[in-house]
């Protein structure tokens, strides 16, 4: 699966409490034990760097000097994520970067660095963890010598409370803030394949019909010229133009097909997609179970999935038959592609498959390849439903 939106927070959730010093146990009490000259740091840094960058504020290094303070909080918050991991089995996704673009200036990266949530979140962390990093020393520290025989369960119940304090102020403010940075990255996948395409017709008329229509107009005049002289000859040169003419359009029409075929439009996902499955070299059973149509550009990338996944068909796989499954559940559009033929398809494999992810992930979709050698080979998408009044 190359989109997994589905990650786990606590994936190394240590087993309950018990009379034993077990691994989970030792883990547990390092880091209570750790905690007072880690906060110990982070307290001094905080203060120091807020003291400093907001007592100078009022001069023109001041709050550059805050705001590089901040990116320091981050280092402290990305350290601290470490140390949960490592000893308490507590796994938070990472705050996405600043979101300020290249080539914006000073001023926009300082006003988004002063801003930053995850750097403030971060400084108040380090803030309150000095007196906790002196209690949780004092108390196992001392547990170790009189209180060691409950001294397990004590630092499970402390250390849940540094879990808590992690997932509270070191994780990412909430699922917005994931959002914004996965719909940044998905930008920039949508506008790469626009440019991408762009280049493509801008080449196939080029190359194809533009040339096509330039002979076409040579050949005319050339005709034009012969037609008092040579009129047989000019009649040979127009009925050549004319054939000219029947491949030009021809050509103009597969480039209308391939930016979005007028079945689709006209007739939907069924009709579309039965005529690219006739196209290809093995037979194709087209199985469409769609009550209603989902959203225009939805319906166009599922076109386009099924339409290169049947063309890797034609030119790689050898199969003898294939198969093509859309269908409907709740919000979601799921399309199942398969082939008997001789499998080894790879997301890097140039065969296109790492692009089709790309611009599914781009809209929410999942991509998911199953091909193992020598076959068979089951392509999985999914998009999101998305109804056409709402689109």
């Amino acid at each position: 699966m190359t989109v997994d939106n589905f990650r786990s927070h606590d994936s190394e959730r240590p087993p309950p409490a018990r009379f034993a010093f077990d691994r989970h146990t030792w883990k547990e009490i390092a880091h209570l034990l750790i905690n007072l000259p880690v906060s110990l740091i982070g307290f001094v840094y905080v203060v120091f760097m807020v003291a400093t960058g907001g007592g100078l504020s009022v001069t023109v290094i001041g709050l550059p000097l805050l705001a590089f303070g901040l990116l320091g909080a981050r280092q402290l918050g990305k350290a601290e994520r470490a140390r949960a991991r490592a000893l308490l089995g507590v796994r938070v996704d990472e705050p996405s970067p600043i979101p300020v673009r290249r080539g914006n200036g000073f001023f926009p990266w300082l006003w988004a660095s002063l801003k930053d949530p995850v750097g403030w979140r971060t400084v108040l962390y380090e803030f309150i963890r000095l007196p906790w990093g002196v209690l949780t020393f004092t108390i196992t520290l001392a547990g170790l010598f009189v209180l060691w025989p409950v001294l397990p369960f004590i630092a499970r119940g402390l250390t849940n409370v540094d879990r808590a304090m992690v997932r509270a102020l070191l994780s990412p403010s909430d699922e917005l803030e994931r959002r914004i940075a996965e719909l940044e990255s998905d930008r920039g996948v949508v506008v790469d394949h626009a440019a991408a395409d762009l280049r493509r017709i801008e080449r196939d008329l080029h190359d194809g019909a533009q040339a096509r229509l330039v002979a076409l107009a040579m050949g005319l005049g050339l005709a034009k010229e012969k037609f008092l002289e040579d009129p047989e000859a000019a009649a040979t040169m127009v009925g050549e133009a004319h054939g000219e003419v029947k491949l030009a359009l021809q050509e103009l029409r597969d480039l209308a097909r391939g930016i979005h075929p007028a079945v689709l439009t006209d007739r939907g996902l069924d009709a579309a997609l039965s005529a690219i499955a006739s196209r290809c070299t093995a037979p194709v059973k087209v199985t469409i179970d769609l009550t209603e149509r989902p959203a225009e550009a939805i319906e166009g990338i599922a076109y386009f999935t099924v339409s290169e996944l049947l063309q890797n068909v034609s030119k790689h796989a050898r199969a003898r038959n294939a198969s093509v499954d859309v269908w409907r559940t709740t919000d979601r559009l799921l399309i199942q592609v398969q082939d008997d033929g001789q499998g080894g398809a790879s997301l890097d494999g140039g065969t296109g498959m790492a692009g089709l992810a790309d611009r599914l992930g781009a809209v929410d979709g999942l991509f998911v390849l199953d091909s193992p050698v020598g076959g068979p080979t089951t392509v999985t998408a999914e998009l999101p439903w998305r109804d056409r009044g709402k689109a």
